[in-house]
């Protein structure tokens, strides 16, 4: 299978990258709306959200865009979906709740929210409600959706990671050689290396085949695998390669690891 993506999406990856790189970290995420970049289709959003990830912000980014594909269109809208907990729920238009035989939806003010924090610092909340409007779908999709869009974000937040880890061996140095240079180093940043590329090539097949109607169920199966078992070690030696450095809440390493223990706890593992 030829894995380059089309020009159409190079776009959308560059025009990303081009806002993200610009737009201050709170003014991201509505940047991004104003680029026209959250209104995608499946293999669009998931280049989207591996940009995302490889800046490491911290947004709204998955929770909306799982949950836009299955709430009433809005473009001005403010979508989150629970898994367990629901991110961003207070500030939310609408609340999707996975219940049997479809999602619920919940408006903020109908529904008790206990507040929590993430990882990374982000609000989640656990939602309760008594009554809600409740949309028959089918809850495979909305959960192969969710792991595929997931996958898609981990693939950019070990992208990132490792351009950090990469950077940071190369100029920093000892006994007057770059870390780099070191046998032990070089062996580690390369395992890290076939991590990120294989959780990038599971990822983008994944979103291929749900894109383009055709069964992804295995596919997905291995994207989350990967991203749920290998992605967390990946992190951990690049936190190893760079010493203490990378426990700094000034350095950004810290910001990728966080998202990514948030990520593993968020997406749904079965049907």
């Amino acid at each position: 299978m030829d894995f380059r993506l089309e020009e159409s999406h190079e776009v959308v990856a560059r025009l990303a990258h081009e806002v993200l790189s610009t737009a201050p970290a709170d003014a991201a995420w509505k940047a991004l709306g104003q680029a026209g970049l959250l209104e995608l289709g499946i293999l669009e959003t998931a280049v989207l959200l591996r940009e995302i990830g490889r800046h490491g912000l911290i947004s709204p980014a998955l929770p909306h865009l799982i949950a836009a594909r299955f709430a009433p269109p809005d473009p001005g809208a403010l979508y989150t979906i629970a898994f367990g907990s629901a991110p961003y729920a207070d500030t939310a238009s609408l609340i999707l709740v996975p219940v049997p035989g479809g999602l619920a939806f919940v408006e903020p003010g109908a529904a008790k929210l206990e507040r929590s924090f993430s990882s990374c610092g982000a609000p989640e909340f656990t939602v309760a409600f008594d009554d809600a409007t409740v949309r028959e779908c089918d809850l495979a999709a909305v959960f192969q959706t969710a792991q595929v869009f997931a996958c898609a974000l981990g693939d950019g937040l070990l992208a990132g990671a490792l351009a950090l880890t990469r950077d940071h061996i190369e100029r920093r140095e000892q006994f007057g050689k770059p870390i780099a240079t070191f046998q032990a180093a070089a062996t580690q940043i390369a395992d890290v290396y076939i991590a990120s590329r294989t959780m990038h090539l599971a990822a983008l097949s994944a979103a291929w085949r749900l894109d383009t109607g055709r069964d992804a169920s295995s596919d997905v199966d291995t994207a989350v695998t990967w991203l749920v078992q290998e992605v967390p070690a990946a992190l951990r030696t690049c936190h190893h390669l760079h010493g203490g450095i990378g426990l700094d809440v000034t350095y950004p390493l810290h910001r990728y690891s966080a998202m990514v223990k948030d990520l593993v706890r968020y997406v749904p593992r079965s049907h």
